[in-house]
């Protein structure tokens, strides 16, 4: 699991091991509390890049919502 700030915001990208590759996913919080969770973003070779995906998605959630 990867995490930042942005914008007043932290950012987690998840990665869920399958069989065989990585399910991606992101969580947005603010003060502690949920804000927006992308769901299963696609598959992907490595935790990494799983994770990345799922930061970026919560970076674009935060740009539409923030």
């Amino acid at each position: 699991m990867q995490t930042e700030k942005y914008r007043g915001y932290t950012l987690w990208g998840h990665a869920i091991l399958q069989p065989a590759q990585f399910a991606g996913s992101g969580t947005v919080t603010r003060d502690t509390k949920v804000v927006g969770v992308s769901g299963v973003l696609g598959s992907f070779d490595t935790d990494e890049e799983a994770e990345l995906v799922g930061l970026s998605w919560c970076r674009a959630w935060v740009d539409g919502h923030g």
